[in-house]
């Protein structure tokens, strides 16, 4: 398919690199705020200008070139997300050199391999945990010769600190005054910016080559859109080491809004109320989560709060329907929404600071009916699709031109086309150069003339709006011979069962679904108190006769929207919710389906049995 006409004049003038763009953000609004980021022990949040962040910066890229870092030569940062994350990599560029993203969570063999496959030389580490890890396979890291620990412990030799770091550049600075404008203008605009290893659910992570071309472009696609400038402020919690964190500082450079920092993902929604910020960037994961504890407060309140709560949801779908289809909202309802808004919408809007422009939601599918609830309280979610290869947007919807269950269009001077089975494949100046050192594996993905094989399925409508319809490899054929997208019927789920955390089907080969259920500790804590199993571990409250009749009740519900053989025959509640930190779900909490799996081999035998 052709790619739908629009301006894409930016393209050629954008800036030729990532750490230009910076400096030219640093020169044009130095006394803006750049960064905010929460200080110890309760106190405000601490502000940063872009003239602060710039000189910082420039200390800290100059320390690493008195460190003898060159052109393209690897610096890997293994940290959470926090403002010295930003900082850091900011500094490497203007150093010349590349961002080796590495995840606080990595087990210590695979950062190992991330660093040595990479080539990293000096790494950034977030304290003495991440280097740790370093230390413990310092034998397989030949190239690595410097630490700089954020926080942590220094030995004036193999590990420093920031404020030596900054030390040495000042030096170096003293005595050459012009290495980082010579750095910056040696910079290519295909010049390698970032490695970003994917979560290597199968087989070793692979390192995906990023461009500084290719990060300008994305910066420039949003701020040729309008829909970002300097008076807005983001809330960024994504993980940095993953393409939509790094995508959203590339947006930040080039329209010059404000960003507050803080990766803790259990402080997201009472920090929404702190920063108040206009929009934010999140998995789907942190929707249905709202989305969840809204429910569930209103149905533990009962009575006419949740008859009024109800109601204003009748009535604000009512509205969105009409106004979807293009007809005229009748003025006895907008008198009905207008009140409903004072009294029920606003309070939930308030919930996320009061000040949400829009959400941009990403790395997963987002369910079309917790959108549609969203849309209803006066939240606009726009949905977006990429992936690392692409660095990170490929296709988004904007404010003005928005279809709810869709990813939006193509981006402007990108191209999209359907090939066998339905596969999206993309093509545009944000596609990566290629798998760091696996030219066979970058063959099966990139075809000789630019197009890459995303592996997800997709259809798109006559205005070139994208529905993904499932990922290739997680469809799966019952014995039966009937095809069933697992990720379907899970969202739905998400959407019927507001204590639902995580819903995974399965059924390759085998003549019915099953599915493991993991329930939501939070929700779980509220509906124990009111079934008279007030403080029960989630171990026990999983185990009991009344969750399961529970969550039986909600998957018949389901049931009733599928297929036949679509439907769950079976399902087991598992012991535990799924973490981060156990590897079956991804930094930016998308589910190991195939970790899951193989962990959880017996029961799902046994649900066979």
């Amino acid at each position: 398919m052709s790619p739908v006409v629009r301006d894409t004049s930016f393209i050629e003038t954008r800036s030729p690199n990532m750490a230009l763009q910076f400096r030219e953000r640093v020169a044009s609004s130095p006394n803006s705020e750049a960064y905010r980021y929460p200080a110890e022990d309760g106190q405000p949040w601490v502000s940063m200008t872009w003239k602060d962040t710039g000189e910082l910066v420039e200390k800290w890229a100059a320390g690493l070139l008195a460190l003898g870092i060159t052109s393209e030569e690897r610096v890997g940062i293994a940290a959470g997300t926090r403002v010295e994350w930003i900082v850091a990599d900011l500094a490497v560029m203007c150093a010349g050199a590349a961002t080796t993203t590495v995840y606080p969570s990595t087990m210590a063999e695979d950062v190992a391999y991330i660093l040595a496959d990479s080539g990293s030389r000096v790494v950034f580490a977030e304290d003495d945990a991440q280097v740790a890890k370093l230390r413990d396979n310092r034998a397989s890291l030949p190239d690595l010769f410097k630490i700089v620990v954020f926080e942590g412990t220094t030995d004036g030799d193999w590990i420093i600190g920031l404020d030596d770091l900054a030390e040495l550049g000042e030096k170096h600075l003293a005595a050459h005054p012009d290495a980082i404008d010579q750095a910056v203008a040696g910079i290519k605009p295909g010049q390698l910016a970032t490695l970003i290893y994917t979560s290597g659910t199968t087989g070793k992570p692979k390192g995906v080559r990023l461009t500084h071309s290719s990060w300008t472009y994305e910066g420039a696609v949003v701020q040729s859109q309008k829909i970002l400038d300097e008076s807005d402020l983001q809330f960024l919690w994504l993980p940095m080491a993953h393409s939509f964190g790094k995508v959203l500082l590339s947006a930040q450079l080039a329209c010059g809004f404000a960003t507050a920092v803080d990766g803790r993902v259990d402080r997201i929604i009472d920090n929404l109320a702190i920063v108040r910020p206009t929009f934010m960037g999140a998995a789907p994961r942190i929707f249905e989560k709202a989305y969840a504890r809204i429910i569930t407060m209103q149905e533990s309140e009962g009575g006419a709060k949740e008859k009024i709560f109800n109601a204003a949801f009748a009535v604000g779908k009512q509205v969105d329907a009409l106004k979807f289809a293009g007809k005229s909202v009748p003025i006895t309802l907008k008198l009905q929404h207008a009140v409903f808004d004072r009294l029920v919408f606003s309070k939930i809007r308030d919930r996320f600071g009061g000040r949400v422009r829009f959400f941009l939601s990403g790395s997963a599918a987002l369910n079309r009916e917790i959108a549609e609830w969203f849309h209803a309280a006066g939240i606009l979610i726009l949905e977006g699709y990429g992936l690392t290869e692409t660095s990170a947007g490929a296709f988004v919807n904007s404010p003005d031109d928005y279809k709810i269950g869709t990813v939006g269009q193509v981006f402007p001077g990108g191209e999209v086309r359907l090939g066998d089975g339905d596969e999206i494949q993309i093509k545009g100046p944000n596609i990566m150069d290629g798998y760091h050192n696996m030219p066979e594996e970058t063959a099966k993905t990139l075809t000789e003339d630019g197009w890459l094989h995303t592996g997800d399925k997709g259809s798109i409508d006559a205005d070139g709006f994208l529905t993904i319809t499932g990922r290739i490899k997680e469809l799966f054929k019952t014995s039966g011979g009937k095809y069933v997208a697992p990720p379907a019927i899970e969202a739905k789920m998400k959407a019927i069962c507001p204590y639902v955390s995580q819903f995974m089907v399965f059924g390759n080969e085998r003549n019915y679904c099953i599915a493991l259920v993991t329930l939501d500790p939070d929700a779980m804590k509220g509906w124990a108190a009111e079934n008279g199993q007030a403080g029960a571990s989630y171990a026990d409250l999983v185990a009991s006769a009344p969750v399961h009749a529970m969550v039986q009740a909600y998957v018949d519900e389901l049931n009733g929207q599928l297929n036949r053989w679509e439907t769950v025959k079976k399902f087991e509640l598992l012991d535990h919710d799924l973490t981060i930190e156990s590897g079956e779900l991804t930094p930016s909490l998308k589910v190991k389906r195939n970790v899951v799996e193989e962990n959880n081999k017996a029961i799902i035998d046994a649900l066979y049995a």
